[in-house]
């Protein structure tokens, strides 16, 4: 749809703030919010209970402990939406505004949010390129790691965590930044859903995957350098 602004210019209407930006292919989605976030948890929670179902059988190292369980279900679910969600957008920001393909549409009702991915801002296709060439491959190859007992494992899991923390610090920071112009600040949905909780969870999560892999690493080091002291002393 379009209107004519004040100047004479011809204007699109469009649901993204700032109300004035000018997405001059936009077209608006034919298919509805509900329709986007049932397919967007659907698919979400079947790689979670794929994974969930894995992860129970018996591995090389034992069974895993139900807390790592959780944490391969995490990485199996970042896979998807890394690599195919946030991949597609990296391929086709360019063309998302006026296409009709079910992930451009999701990505127009989440730009409700943060515009910043339907006017194709610098920053988020720079960001979400490395998420979806790095963090999406690495979050399968972890949980790989992790089944077959890989010595690197904990070495995926903190090199993963740190990007994603490091990545949505920058997404936030920079919005802030922005002043929080990119959506209607304090919209239940489209900025306290969309916008803070569904990003916060790649601050929180990661956070705590760090720290469990600090932990790890840490102990498998202390035991090494206890093992290298009893050789010196038994020689």
């Amino acid at each position: 749809m379009e209107t004519t602004s004040a100047t004479g210019g011809v204007q699109t209407v469009h649901p993204y703030w700032p109300r004035d930006v000018s997405i001059p292919n936009y077209v608006a989605n034919d298919r509805s919010m509900s329709e986007i976030l049932v397919f967007l948890f659907s698919v979400s929670g079947a790689f979670l209970l794929v994974t969930w179902l894995i992860t129970g059988r018996e591995g090389p190292a034992g069974r895993l402990g139900f807390g790592r369980r959780l944490a391969l279900c995490w990485f199996a679910v970042c896979g998807f939406i890394h690599s195919v969600i946030e991949g597609w957008f990296a391929l086709y920001y360019h063309i998302i505004p006026g296409d009709q393909s079910f992930l451009s549409q999701l990505w127009k009702e989440y730009s409700k949010g943060d515009s910043r991915y339907v006017i194709a801002d610098n920053f988020t296709v720079c960001m979400e390129t490395v998420t979806a060439l790095l963090w999406g491959p690495f979050s399968f190859w972890v949980v790989f790691a992790f089944l077959t007992n890989k010595s690197y494992r904990f070495v995926l899991q903190l090199i993963i965590s740190l990007g994603q923390l490091y990545g949505d610090v920058l997404y936030f920071y920079t919005e802030h930044k922005d002043g929080y112009s990119h959506s209607e600040f304090g919209h239940p949905i489209y900025f306290w859903f969309y916008f803070v909780f569904m990003n916060s969870l790649w601050i929180v999560i990661p956070l705590l995957l760090i720290v469990d892999a600090w932990r790890a690493l840490s102990a498998t080091q202390t035991h090494t350098d206890s093992m290298k002291t009893q050789k010196s002393k038994a020689n």
